[in-house]
């Protein structure tokens, strides 16, 4: 979709990715397949483009910092180094960011898990610092009795305990900011998630509790903290009385902000390579009301019957196999006028 987009605005895109024939590569005008680990191979890519960005976390920071030598990456690797770890993006939200974040702690053994518990109460959730999303690599430990267990199960070492977050519900903040600092958020979207996983996503949302502005502004203090360049999803938990909790930060285009594609504003796809071109960002103002919802390992299959559905648009991502729990594509649905 990033490939798309750059398309759309009338670049040439060069995919790098250890795998071949991906859904990006296919599409992109050039493609490198080689380890990320590949220094020669990074150093050609980056010598080859004008500009460079990523949209997933997992790739090494090293392999960033090595391809930031020959070409501009936007995000930097700063944003990269923050979101790889979740105890360091903890610490920089709330001492960088003046951001409101869960109790926390490093956890690196079972008395130190009993001592948080003791603390600051259960439920608790004991998580792995690195490599966890869609609800892989932690575990509730709803009492002092679950430590032992909740502590084997996730190895042991480099962990994080954070306090439950009694939230309302889930909603997040998809916003960019250019290389010039200029910050344009889209507005609320709520989000569902079901086994851990999003499921669907709603905007504009309602605000009952009038929780947009601050949301807002503790994003944008986000994006300043990291002299940030490109699309980030903040995700929040919103409390009984308008409080509300940052969960964590996406240092690249967001799921929950697939909605935007057919929402007649600029989709955040386009907001991105906008960002770092240097191009002036696009309108954020939805035109329509929509709700996105992904499809699921075997639910891509119904793609052509939900496509003719009215007002229904299918983004299917041409991945080669089906498998359970892996995100195939999303539907978006335009609800009405925004």
């Amino acid at each position: 979709m990033l490939v798309q987009a750059a398309h759309g605005l009338g670049y040439k895109a060069h995919v790098f990715d250890p795998f071949g024939d991906t859904p990006g590569g296919r599409i992109a005008d050039t493609e490198t397949t080689s380890p990320y680990e590949d220094k020669q191979a990074v150093e050609a890519f980056a010598r080859n483009c004008d500009v460079l960005t990523y949209e997933f976390e997992n790739i090494p920071l090293a392999t960033i910092k090595h391809a930031a030598q020959f070409t501009p990456v936007f995000p930097d690797g700063l944003a990269l180094k923050t979101s790889h770890d979740r105890l360091v993006e903890k610490t920089f939200l709330r001492d960088k960011a003046d951001t409101p974040v869960v109790d926390f702690a490093p956890i690196e053994s079972m008395a130190a898990l009993s001592a948080f518990v003791r603390e600051f109460g259960a439920p608790a959730v004991l998580k792995t610092r690195r490599f966890g999303y869609d609800g892989k690599g932690q575990v509730k430990v709803m009492s002092e009795r679950d430590v032992k267990a909740g502590f084997a199960r996730l190895g042991g070492t480099d962990l994080i305990a954070e306090s439950f977050a009694p939230f309302v519900r889930e909603f997040s903040i998809i916003a960019a900011r250019g290389q010039d600092g200029e910050i344009a958020c889209y507005p609320l979207t709520e989000n569902v998630h079901k086994h851990h996983r999003l499921h669907t996503s709603i905007a504009p949302a309602g605000d009952t509790q009038n929780v947009e502005g601050d949301a807002q502004a503790i994003t944008r203090r986000i994006l300043v903290a990291l002299d940030y360049v490109g699309v980030m999803g903040v995700e929040f938990f919103e409390l009984a009385g308008g409080k509300l909790i940052v969960n964590e930060i996406a240092p690249r285009v967001h799921n929950s902000g697939h909605w935007t594609m057919d929402a007649g504003c600029a989709d955040q796809f386009e907001q991105h390579i906008r960002a770092i071109t240097g191009m002036l960002l696009g309108s954020t103002k939805p035109k329509h009301a929509v709700k996105m919802t992904n499809l699921i390992g075997e639910e891509i299959l119904q793609a052509d019957a939900l496509a003719k559905r009215p007002n229904t648009f299918v983004h299917n991502y041409d991945k080669h196999d089906i498998k359970p729990g892996r995100k195939m594509g999303h539907v978006n649905e335009v609800l009405g006028g925004a």
